[in-house]
């Protein structure tokens, strides 16, 4: 889930700061060893991840290609999710220096997204951005036992009148105003870059679902959490696994955004353990350092809480359900206002209905934008008005020519292969009247090691399916139908392999891998079946497969000769024909069978080792 970089070097002069003192770009006797010049010094404050990546995202385009401006960052420790920063630092090469060396160089600007810092004193000034939308939160105040209005700078820095403020609206200018008198005069409207380039990004929906692993038609919720007690990981951390649980995985998939504070108070490994059941069911987590704005456009649902990624939810025009909504939230800000203009998912009702009917719902928009509005001025404008902003602090004309670039569209997200290896499957017949008795087959497939087998009726019928790749024995040992979708088979190897699975796997009755343009399915009793799509396209799932033959034999229609409809949900429906396959000897299963050579020629036909 996180990058791995390499240690950092203790500062054997500070253990308190493992940061080393820098002798270049900055210090008395820098010039001796730097390659390029420089007639301004901007140090970047670096205290968390969440302010690190704010000014990250903006500083390699206002800096873009001029060679007057040297960029240093100060690691300050003293926060308590300082976790991360560092690694950070270092994965992108960023030249760092120790929090108390600033104060024997003499930079042009201190820029940074937390306010939170303890600047030496210097006649320099400070330039704050928000690390989230506006000043809508108090949160714990490292000073004392009390609360602080999250964005608002020490009273050293204003009483100096040193600070500047960026802000996104002009409303959060009167806001700090109203909170201290400071401020006032000491606020530039700036709009907010981040909003700028989701708004960007909009086009590369498709690209960002499809690397995520989201197909066509299907629908991504996406569960976004701020940190703290208050917060929706801290009030129901479950969510993700119930959402999974409730949410057909051939309909929906799941991602979880934490905010970074929550990865640097309890560690990656930590919340790995926490959501390692829904992560085996195909939870999307995404990094906390890069990749929230992606699974944001990628989304068809927001479910979250008074965070700022739910408002950034809220102002590209995602339908929005809260699951939580702190009393740390700032009555008569943007970020409070969405409590009473986005649904609520509350109550212990069943899932799924609410998210359908949020999904469906169209009157949210209007709700919504109003609230977008209260939060963020001048969209589009952000980076230009930063630049002039950052060049004008540090007494530099800005480059003759400046970058004609609009806001940066994000890179695409790495690819996410995350799925539920196990499945409990529902099948259900239903018979067409209308259309010669043409046979419709409804699966609906949810993670077995979350969801809970139902009753049958007359027309459901419910099995398990696993994949090979399946860790869990206790799972594959109980499986009706074992399949090998990693990995597409030749004819013959493919008849091949579905007797070895079902000679490795003795519990279960159906067999099916994937060939090149169709899947095989094949039976205990030696027979197989051709599944394929009429129309020529390619039919790579074998899970779906086995699941129409599966119906089939149930509802008592031959498996051979048939034509059916196979539903995913209302959005996801394809022709298949069933026909016969070549027919290959019952699998030897008892004490006299050799399992160890059978799952060897099983792993050599996927193109794998043999498994141990």
């Amino acid at each position: 889930m996180e990058p791995v970089t390499p240690a950092i070097p203790a500062n054997p002069a500070n253990p308190a700061n493992p940061v080393a003192r820098v002798l270049t770009p900055v210090g008395p006797d820098a010039a001796r060893w730097r390659t390029f010049g420089g007639e301004r010094t901007l140090v970047v404050a670096a205290r968390t991840v969440t302010s690190l990546v704010r000014v990250l995202d903006v500083v390699p385009e206002i800096t873009r290609d001029d060679p007057r401006v040297t960029v240093v960052f100060a690691y300050d420790p003293t926060s308590a999710f300082n976790d991360g920063v560092l690694d950070l630092l270092r994965a992108l090469g960023c030249r760092t220096l120790p929090w108390p060396q600033l104060a024997e160089i003499t930079p042009d600007l201190l820029l940074s997204a937390s306010e939170n810092i303890k600047v030496p004193p210097g006649d320099y000034p400070v330039l704050v951005l928000p690390h989230g939308v506006g000043f809508h939160k108090r949160v714990p105040d490292s000073e004392g036992p009390g609360t602080r209005l999250s964005g608002l700078v020490p009273e050293e820095l204003l009483a100096a009148r040193r600070a500047w403020l960026a802000v996104s609206h002009p409303d959060q200018a009167a806001q700090l105003a109203a909170a201290h008198p400071g401020t006032a005069g000491r606020t530039v409207l700036v709009g907010d870059p981040v909003l700028d380039r989701l708004l960007a990004s909009a086009r590369r929906r498709e690209r960002y679902r499809a690397a995520l692993g989201v197909p066509p038609r299907q629908r991504l919720v996406l569960v976004s959490s701020t940190w703290g007690g208050e917060s929706l990981a801290g009030t129901r951390p479950g969510l993700p696994a119930e959402l999974l649980a409730a949410l057909p995985a051939d309909e929906f998939r799941v991602a979880l955004v934490l905010h970074p504070n929550v990865w640097s108070a309890h560690g990656a490994w930590q919340i790995r353990v926490m959501q390692r059941s829904a992560v085996e069911a195909g939870l999307i987590v995404v990094d906390p350092t890069d990749g929230w704005q992606q699974a944001l456009v990628a989304s068809d649902l927001v479910i979250g809480d008074h965070g700022s990624v739910t408002l950034y939810g809220a102002a590209t025009g995602h339908p929005v359900l809260l699951g939580a909504f702190g009393s740390e939230s700032v009555p008569g800000t943007a970020g409070h206002a969405l409590r009473s203009a986005a649904g609520w998912l509350d109550g212990d009702g069943p899932l799924r209905p609410r998210v359908e009917a949020a999904l469906a719902e169209a009157g949210h928009a209007p709700r919504l934008a109003e609230v977008a509005a209260r939060a963020f001025a001048a969209p589009g404008t952000a980076l230009p008005r930063l630049r002039e902003l950052v060049y004008e602090l540090l007494r530099l004309a800005p480059p003759e020519r400046p970058p004609a670039r609009g806001p940066r569209a994000f890179p695409l997200p790495p690819a996410h292969t995350a799925r539920a290896r196990s499945l409990l499957v529902r099948t259900t017949v239903v018979r067409d009247d209308g259309t010669a008795g043409e046979l419709h087959v409804h699966v609906d497939r949810f993670p077995a090691g979350l969801a809970t087998e139902s009753a049958e009726d007359e027309s459901s019928f419910w099995h398990l399916a696993c994949d090979v790749d399946e860790p869990d024995t206790r799972l594959t040992e109980s499986a009706t139908v074992v399949s090998a979708a990693s990995g597409v088979f030749a004819p013959g190897a493919a008849a091949e392999g579905v007797a070895c699975l079902l000679a490795d796997f003795p519990g279960a009755r159906i067999a099916a891998l994937p060939r090149e343009a169709d899947c095989l399915v094949g039976l205990r009793d030696g027979r197989t079946v051709r599944v394929a799509a009429p129309d020529g396209a390619a039919l790579t799932d074998p899970g779906t497969a086995a699941a129409a033959v599966y119906a089939c034999l149930r509802a008592g229609v031959p498996p051979y000769g048939t034509t059916l409809v196979l539903h995913h949900g209302p959005h996801q429906r394809r022709r298949l024909n069933l026909e016969p396959g070549p027919r290959e000897p019952a699998p030897a299963t008892g004490p006299g069978r050799q399992p160890g050579a059978s799952r060897s020629r099983t792993t050599a036909a996927r193109g794998l080792p043999p498994s141990s």
